[in-house]
């Protein structure tokens, strides 16, 4: 095996936490019946997918929930808060541990990501944390909203690697998903599947990576 020098890190649950059944309970709450068929973490309505991809914008993704929930009079804000409902925020050693992480290996972020999860985290860095962005954690950040894919579709991890002239065989993608962590395998990079029972500080020493 190849000397790792490369870490791409997920987003929600490596780095930020995130709840999903939050999420399910609020957009029930907002009128939308099956919800678990709707939006789960391993499966949801292909409205999600295309808001992702920045492919519609945020007005049109909530005249789909408004048109889901059959309800019309449903506000932004109501829709706003169910959806950002889910975030959480970052467990208290995980800056630190990518600060240390970025001294000794090439770092890089890469989140399926959203116009409106995007604004209310980076307001959430700015009021929590007085950081403008996560760009002072990584060589990059990316966004699958802003660059119109998203994982697990290899085409997102291909350019990462070769924007950055990444050897794929050197690089470690951590994910909390398996099905984004068996496509960025495919392209033969290290992987390591952060589960609910593992923090990414427990993960980070245990392995020996930090």
């Amino acid at each position: 095996m190849n000397k790792l020098k490369n870490i791409i890190f997920d987003y929600g649950n490596v780095i930020f936490t995130i709840d999903f059944n939050r999420a399910q309970h609020s957009f029930s709450e907002l009128g939308i019946k099956n919800v678990a068929q709707f939006f789960s973490h391993k499966a949801h309505d292909p409205i999600f997918d295309r808001f992702e991809q920045g492919f519609i914008s945020a007005a049109e993704f909530r005249a789909g929930i408004r048109e889901f929930a059959g309800i019309s009079s449903l506000s932004d804000t109501e829709i706003d808060h169910a959806w950002n409902s889910l975030l959480i925020g970052v467990p208290e050693p995980n800056h630190d541990l990518l600060l240390l992480m970025k001294k000794k290996y090439r770092t890089f972020l890469l989140s399926n990501n959203n116009e409106i999860h995007y604004n209310w985290i980076m307001n959430y860095l700015k009021r929590e944390h007085q950081l403008d962005s996560n760009a002072i954690f990584f060589e990059k950040d990316y966004y699958s909203h802003l660059m119109k894919m998203r994982k697990p579709n290899p085409e997102i991890f291909e350019y990462v690697l070769k924007v950055h002239q990444l050897d794929p065989t050197e690089t470690l993608f951590i994910d909390d998903s398996l099905q984004h962590l068996k496509t960025a395998a495919s392209l033969g990079m290290q992987t390591h599947h952060l589960t609910a029972n593992q923090s990414l500080e427990s993960y980070l020493y245990g392995s020996g990576l930090l």
